[in-house]
């Protein structure tokens, strides 16, 4: 129900997504102040893994995704939300564990151990 204190333009709640999204996005800036290389870095954030890249493996299901820069594309880190959201049990482990994929994905592309590239965790 919508009313003075929840006016029509504004959502009564954020969607699941759009949580996941702004969790993501805070992690991001945060290693962004620390690497401001990440700046030419594309974010994504994808519902599950494509079936014909990840789920054919024979690995467990994929948290998250780095895909090297080309001659044609930027560096792109991906994250799954569904398989994250699965895996923590309360809002602050999956808040720990986005950020902790993050810094896996950006240790990865920039060649650094996961401890260099956030020490802090």
């Amino acid at each position: 129900m919508r009313g003075p204190l929840a006016p029509r333009p504004v959502p009564i709640a954020l969607t699941r997504a759009e949580k996941f999204d702004d969790l993501a996005s805070d992690s991001v800036e945060r290693l962004t102040k620390r690497w401001p290389e990440l700046e030419r870095v594309r974010f994504a954030v994808l519902d599950v893994p494509e079936a014909e890249t990840e789920l054919l493996a024979d690995e467990p299901v994929a948290l998250g995704r780095m895909v090297p820069a080309t001659a044609d594309e930027t560096a792109m880190i991906i994250l799954y939300r569904r398989p994250l959201e699965l895996r923590a049990e309360s809002r602050s482990e999956l808040e720990m564990l986005v950020h902790d994929i993050l810094v896996e994905q950006v240790a990865d592309l920039l060649g650094l151990d996961p401890d260099t590239v956030d020490p802090d965790g």
